[in-house]
């Protein structure tokens, strides 16, 4: 055994018994209570000879991994249909996701907490064919107990930021004996794969995949819902629909106070639903008539109010709905949100100088005109006010957005030869 992971058996019960209160109230907030999180503790409703034993595991994390790994299944099942899988996931959030997702021959389940005798439960109990991570933290335990037990684990869709790449480098030694035991791993960007050498990864068993979040060829195809046109046409008067995507806390009045100022009407997604209260307050003080989406009515004052998304999931349909888009964790936050949606909805794009997660996409973006960068919320009101007088120049460059993700066009399949290789 490694010193490494030595090291983390002695460190992890430390860290849950401090993590346990703040994720048991996060469980909360999210309904995770009651959607079957015994089995994070491998306590399970069904005996395990009802189980789907020999199949293939796909493990996602929060809601963005969980909707990735659907995507992977619903391609992989259009190959083989009658491929089972078990889809398992690490949040309430991503556990709704998928059940409401409701896939024939797929059995959605909570990833076991990584200690080793939960992890030794959950592999006796499924004896899983091969591992999948989407996106997701490689849990030292299950690498280890997979890698005993002769089960492959691959990683897709794999990057690691600039920020993860420094950290990574700092620590390798203790790092490299978990991710050596990775059977192959697809990246998205040929740049992202000398680090995984790096990390203890045969250069063989790397692979340039492009992104399965970007791959326009296998999207769900975007609709415009009717019960989304009736909420906006009641709200907004005759105001163009300013999307802020996946905002993260403080971004909401921010970006609120800016779309106000250019003569839009705010529709505001969060990143978190269980955020609402919060959001609620927060756009209150800034004079706005909050409307939910889960408990809508008609506003009092059209003209003073915005409407704020509270449901898990619709982001991609409500993007088509609106008529510029502004992505959220990007001003206040680090890191971004995925730009993706609203390319491939061809719709005008912004955001601010936070989009470390989403590079080099959103560079290349800003370099043909296919979205613009801004840095405070003056400028973010004058950009809106523009676009909003003159759709036609705001749309100028959202065709050459498109022709930035095509790169990424075919990446589905390209995951899946690789998986099945």
């Amino acid at each position: 055994m490694s010193l490494s992971l030595a090291l983390y058996r002695v460190v992890l019960p430390l860290y849950v018994g401090l993590a346990l209160p703040g994720w048991l109230w996060k469980m909360a907030r999210r309904g995770g209570f009651g959607s079957g999180l015994g089995e994070r503790a491998t306590l399970y409703d069904c005996d395990a000879e009802f189980e789907p034993s020999g199949v293939v595991h796909v493990h996602s994390v929060s809601v963005g991994e969980t909707m990735l790994a659907l995507k992977l299944i619903r391609a992989w099942r259009e190959r083989d249909p009658a491929a089972e899988f078990v889809l398992a996931v690490g949040t309430a959030t991503g556990h709704a996701v998928a059940r409401e997702a409701a896939l024939d021959l797929v059995r959605v389940v909570y990833q076991p907490v990584d200690f080793r005798c939960m992890v030794h439960r959950y592999l006796e109990r499924f004896s899983p064919s091969q591992i999948v991570l989407v996106e997701g933290e490689m849990w030292p335990n299950l690498m280890a107990e997979s890698a005993r037990r002769k089960i492959p684990v691959q990683l897709v869709n794999a990057r690691i930021s600039p920020r993860s790449k420094k950290r990574f480098r700092r620590f390798a030694s203790f790092v490299q004996p978990v991710f050596s035991q990775l059977a192959g791993v697809a990246v998205q960007e040929e740049e992202d794969a000398p680090i995984w050498s790096e990390l203890g990864v045969d250069a063989e068993r790397v692979v340039t995949t492009g992104s399965l979040k970007f791959d326009p060829g296998a999207e769900v195809s975007l609709r415009l819902r009717d019960e989304f046109v009736t909420m906006l046409d009641a709200c907004r008067g005759t105001r163009p629909v300013v999307l802020a995507a996946s905002t993260h806390a403080g971004e909401e009045e921010w970006i609120g106070r800016a779309v106000r100022e250019s003569g839009g009407f705010f529709l505001c997604v969060p990143r978190h639903a269980e955020r609402r209260a919060d959001v609620r307050a927060a756009l209150e003080r800034e004079g706005f008539e909050v409307i939910l989406r889960s408990a809508f009515r008609p506003p009092a004052d059209a003209g003073a109010c915005c409407l704020v998304v509270d449901s898990t999931g619709e982001l991609r349909d409500w993007t088509v709905s609106a008529d510029v888009v502004v992505i959220g964790k990007s001003f206040l936050g680090i890191g971004g949100q995925n730009p993706a949606e609203a390319v491939l909805a061809g719709k005008p794009l912004v955001f601010g100088p936070h989009m470390e997660n989403f590079e080099p996409l959103a560079s290349r973006l800003v370099a043909v005109g296919g979205a613009t960068r801004v840095a405070d919320a003056e400028v973010l009101s004058a950009i809106l006010r523009e676009w909003l007088e003159s759709p036609e120049r705001a749309g100028q460059g959202t065709a050459e957005a498109a022709r930035i993700l095509d790169r990424h066009r075919g990446a589905t399949g390209r995951i899946l030869d690789f998986l099945n290789a």
